[in-house]
């Protein structure tokens, strides 16, 4: 299959018209599958209505049949057509954060979608993207988009088209090219369908932010406890893994060094990833700058690129630092535990 690129500015001007836009939302609402920039990372669009359109998007990303996709809608009209209820509270978080990269999960109304977009449960996952390209195509194709991001499964989420390209060219029809991507994490997924709100997934809105606007909510057992079934189907996978095995190092950097040598003394390459702070801290064969301890929003946007940085690297093993679970350093935790499979070395 031939992919299609489109470049197109971020701030799109409709006087213009982007026939680039017009051709790949005409592809969406003929049941291909496209990609396209959000504020968060780049998704793998397709028509949520149509099933021949979900099984394009499984397909072309190796993704297991029952991990639930978001739906992305541009407006409350599209959102209104394919949920049974929006309750108070979620209202009140779709006047604070939409446009913006939080997913809420609702009840779904029946037969407004594909039974494999939602894997057979009875809610959806949706949200509206911060992004005037993604929020021109969904309105251009006429039909609510299913997206997850636009990789192949188990690999670094995509945060610019190259990283589309590198792993669905040839896969898909087109790659919508509206620049690098700005929160660097997925959307935070908050479950409404309960009296107390949960957090299934930390990303781009924190869990401090929320709770500023509706009180108390609660997190997802499974984020902490590995023994624990995770209450959304997708959260079991193992995602993000560069090709080379992945530790996290949590300690002083002295202890670090130490494992560092611990490697390289049994003849394997090392690359580290660390923060700006403490990168004139270690010797190794690869060191990956990764942003700075000071703006935890730095490492989270250049976090998926950073890990991909060490595929192009002659590398065996990475080491990296913890980060503060803080505000968005929780996204990114969540994040660097999964890349890793959650290996970890504490020092004692």
């Amino acid at each position: 299959m031939e992919t299609n690129l489109w470049i197109v500015d971020k701030i799109v001007d409709k006087k213009k018209g982007y026939p680039q836009l017009i051709e790949a939302a005409h592809l969406l609402a003929e049941n291909e599958v496209v990609a396209f920039p959000t504020e968060t990372v780049y998704g793998l669009g397709g028509n949520a209505k149509s099933d021949e359109a979900v099984r394009k998007i499984f397909g072309a990303k190796g993704r297991p049949n029952d991990n639930p996709l978001i739906v992305h809608v541009a407006s409350m009209e599209q959102l209104n057509e394919i949920t049974a209820e929006i309750p108070k509270l979620a209202k009140t978080l779709i006047k604070e954060f939409w446009p913006g990269p939080l997913t809420l999960i609702l009840e779904k109304k029946e037969g407004a979608l594909s039974n494999s977009v939602t894997a057979g449960l009875r809610t959806v996952g949706v949200r509206m993207p911060d992004h005037p390209v993604a929020l021109e195509l969904i309105r251009a194709s006429g039909v609510p988009i299913a997206a997850p991001s636009a990789n192949t499964s188990g690999k670094p989420s995509p945060t610019t088209a190259k990283h589309v390209s590198d792993d669905l060219n040839g896969k898909i029809a087109g790659i919508v090219d509206g620049g690098p991507t700005g929160v660097g994490v997925e959307s935070t997924v908050l479950d409404c369908t309960v009296s107390v709100p949960v957090i299934l997934r930390p990303g781009g809105v924190t869990k401090e932010a929320l709770e500023a606007v509706i009180g108390p909510i609660k997190e997802d057992a499974a984020l902490k406890n590995q023994a624990v079934t995770p209450k959304s189907p997708g959260m079991k996978y193992t995602h993000y893994a560069p090709n080379a095995p992945l530790i996290l190092i949590e300690g002083r950097q002295e202890f670090f060094q130490q494992i560092v040598d611990q490697y390289k003394a049994e003849g394997k390459k090392v690359a580290v990833m660390v923060p700006e702070e403490h990168a004139d801290d270690y010797q190794s064969d690869y060191l990956v700058r990764s942003g700075s301890l000071a703006n935890l929003q730095s490492v989270a946007a250049r976090l998926y690129d950073t890990l991909r940085t060490f595929n192009d690297l002659d590398v065996d093993i990475i080491l990296a630092e913890v980060y503060p679970e803080t505000g968005i350093g929780q996204a990114i935790m969540n994040r660097l535990h999964k890349a890793a499979g959650h290996q970890l070395i504490k020092e004692k």
